[in-house]
């Protein structure tokens, strides 16, 4: 079986990493549609466009990519890209219902959120700032990894919050991953996010088979 959550080296000060390993089921689209809806309208009345920067959440994480070493105006939390979008009236995407329920999370919190194929997987894990030369085949195109906070497993890069990699993205046939939300800490706790994580799962066909910090009420 595996270890979960996974051995993580932390090197970045700031940061709390929130691991939980799911599961695809059956789904059905409409209701998935209708949970990225109601998470979209959810995001459009609850942050404004005009002073994002200066919300809790994301001056926050604004904060920890400036002490990565990473200018979060040029390069941007992903979480913060998705919630513009979503402001100025663009919808989630259909994608995979894991990637999905990804986006969901991540539009709720406002933090960044990582979805991965586990058997793309080789932990342990390393959380720290990329470094000279480091960089990774994004899911937009090359990417330079240094200055930027990065995740990486056996293996190496993995994810960093602005754009994902491509080895361990999610496919067609992926059925189970691990996903990580990247908080920042004293801002937003496991429990919170554990909260937020299970009820979508209950609305959107993902199972939650292990979460960190966070059991479910049965």
């Amino acid at each position: 079986m595996d270890e979960f959550p996974p051995r993580v080296s932390h090197e970045l000060d700031g940061w709390r990493l929130f691991w939980a390993d799911l599961e695809l089921v059956d789904h059905d689209a409409k209701q998935l549609a209708a949970v990225r809806g109601d998470v979209a309208e959810r995001a459009r009345a609850t942050y404004p466009l005009t002073g994002l920067a200066e919300n809790p959440t994301v001056a926050a994480l604004r904060r920890l990519f400036r002490q990565a070493g990473c200018d979060p105006t040029r390069y941007r939390p992903a979480s913060e890209a998705l919630l513009r979008r979503l402001l100025r009236g663009e919808g989630l995407p259909e994608i995979h219902p894991l990637v999905d329920l990804n986006n969901c999370l991540s539009a709720e919190l406002a933090v960044p959120v990582c979805v991965m194929d586990r058997g793309s997987l080789q932990p342990p894990f390393v959380w720290r700032a990329g470094r000279a030369g480091e960089s990774y085949e994004s899911l937009k195109g090359p990417f330079n990894l240094e200055g930027k906070p990065l995740l990486l497993d056996a293996l190496g890069p993995c994810d960093a919050p602005i754009t994902g990699g491509e080895r361990v993205k999610v496919r067609e046939e992926t059925r189970r991953a691990w996903l990580v939300a990247y908080l920042p800490a004293g801002v937003i706790d496991d429990e919170c996010v554990g909260r937020v994580l299970h009820t979508l799962v209950r609305a959107v066909p993902v199972a939650l088979v292990h979460a960190t910090g966070f059991t479910p009420a049965a």
